[in-house]
């Protein structure tokens, strides 16, 4: 199957405000307190929060297509890094989901190829992410990617303080 990548527009808020917490429910749900995933995603999602980080001159949301209907998202973030981060010019990966019927089907690895293109097209010499310390199958693809832990952070899932790793690889030329 043909992948199109594009980047996010205001008119993809609600699609994407949906997307983002199905997808958000389905990996972490049945492993946190139900109370605490509401909290979160009622900070985190909607179609109004998804168009401000839409517009959001320091972020980007790429939208990973399969024959028009979307499969994937991935967004960048300029900003700080944490410390541990010790390459020159970083670019967070922020968010990085899949839709459960597309795993394991290539679209992964192509978004993370477009994550890398686009982290360089902004100048970005390093990226880095942060990813639960217990979502085994992300941080196996990520060390698959090239990625290594630098580091750990805290991560607030509702009212439960989560640990996650902080793994980075540089961009190359």
């Amino acid at each position: 199957m043909a992948f199109a990548f594009r980047t996010a527009t205001a008119a993809d808020a609600a699609a994407l405000a949906e997307f983002a917490e199905r997808t958000f429910r389905e990996t972490f749900g049945p492993d946190n307190r139900p109370e605490d995933m509401e909290l979160y995603i009622a900070e985190s999602y909607g179609a109004d929060h998804q168009r401000a980080e839409i517009l959001e001159p320091a972020l980007v949301t790429l939208l990973a297509e399969a024959g028009g209907t979307l499969a994937g998202f991935v967004q960048l973030r300029r900003g700080k890094a944490p410390a541990c981060v010790s390459g020159p010019t970083p670019v967070e990966i922020w968010r990085f989901y899949v839709d459960r019927s597309w795993q394991g089907r290539g679209l992964a690895g192509r978004m993370m190829a477009e994550a890398c293109a686009g982290a360089r097209a902004g100048g970005g010499q390093t990226v880095w992410l942060a990813v639960w310390e217990r979502n085994a199958r992300a941080i196996a693809f990520y060390r698959k990617c090239g990625f290594a832990v630098v580091g750990e952070q805290p991560f607030l899932l509702g009212t439960d303080q989560q640990n996650d790793f902080v793994m980075a690889r540089g961009l190359g030329a």
